[in-house]
């Protein structure tokens, strides 16, 4: 199901993948700067929708998750009068629009380069300006902390060999009273009333989540099209999800799988058994699987789990970007 505010053949195919913008962020927004993750992310969503619909679709993921960033800085007691710096690393100046009196313009650029790299690694040079997800959601942060409808476009790619990944950024209206072509096919794509209330119902009148508010025999499972996240709440229940690879159609196409085994306490006796069932079970529906931030009292009993899996990481972002670097070989190879 599609998100309220987001639409598009690239929503409506992103939704199709199992991406889930906010559910999926909610635990470990980091990911999406993770420059393996977002280099994976552009292979697998330009092989499966085309190199347009994929970059609207990285631009409305950003936009979201930046104008959730911004809502909850400012939530947390930001007023704008002071210096407070995104999670994506961005340097701006912000100056009166030359071309459109009262109206500003903000001109910057994300010196870590961390979404044109990840591209870099992973596809290789282009000859367009690639950072669509860094666009998307410096128009999202600039947006919220702002007050304003912002669209921010990137001028210069250093995936395209330009020194620097640069952009610019300007209130909607001013870029509708300029006319410029780019901005107006995004701004079609990028309903940011509809999504501030999205990102509005989302986070500023849903209270957190606490621990109690947390059925763990209800485990989440997310999954994009090759890779799947499944948490390590019970062995029967994380065993179904394995299961899942022939059951359901959303998950057939599966052939990495996450184990996150944050806040779970892996003993000899069950706890190794499940674990090692489940790498079991995911090798016979022909997955590979990854253990993700074992806790250090479980590291060593996961360490000694026969058959081993394929890989494992401390950090779940680092899993997660694991995951799609090694469905992309599979594909490869194949």
């Amino acid at each position: 199901m599609t998100e309220p505010g987001v639409r598009g053949r690239g929503a409506r195919a992103l939704a199709a993948l199992g991406f889930d913008p906010n559910s999926v962020l909610a635990k470990e927004p980091g990911v999406l700067l993770d420059p393996h993750f977002l280099g994976a992310m552009h292979a697998e969503l330009e092989a499966d929708l085309g190199s347009e619909d994929a970059a609207k679709t990285l631009m409305q993921v950003g936009l979201i998750q930046g104008l959730h960033d911004a809502w909850r800085a400012v939530a947390d007691g930001f007023d704008g009068n002071e210096v407070l710096q995104p999670p994506l690393a961005i340097r701006f100046r912000v100056l009166p629009d030359e071309e459109l009196p009262g109206a500003i313009e903000v001109i910057g650029c994300w010196p870590e380069r961390t979404e044109a790299g990840g591209r870099l690694s992973l596809i290789g040079p282009c000859d367009h300006t690639a950072c669509h997800l860094s666009a998307g959601y410096t128009s999202g942060w600039l947006s919220g902390t702002l007050d304003v409808n912002i669209l921010a476009i990137e001028t210069g790619c250093s995936a395209a060999g330009e020194e620097a990944c640069r952009f610019v950024a300007r209130e909607a209206d001013a870029w509708r009273a300029v006319g410029d072509s780019r901005a107006l096919a995004l701004l079609d794509e990028l309903p940011f009333d509809a999504i501030r209330e999205f990102v509005r119902v989302q986070t500023d009148e849903s209270p957190a989540l606490t621990p109690e508010d947390i059925d763990p025999a209800t485990p989440v499972i997310h999954i994009w099209d090759s890779v799947m996240v499944i948490p390590f709440m019970d062995g029967d229940e994380s065993m179904r999800a394995v299961e899942l690879i022939e059951q359901d159609a959303a998950a057939r196409n599966v052939t990495v799988i996450v184990v996150d085994l944050d806040g779970a306490i892996i003993d000899e006796a069950y706890g190794a058994l499940a674990l090692e069932q489940i790498v079991e079970s995911a090798e016979a529906r022909g997955a590979e699987v990854i253990f993700a931030a074992p806790s250090s009292l479980s590291e060593p009993v996961v360490a000694d789990i026969d058959p081993p899996p394929l890989m494992i990481h401390k950090d779940l972002g680092q899993a997660i970007a694991a995951a799609f670097q090694v469905a992309d070989a599979q594909r490869t190879l194949v």
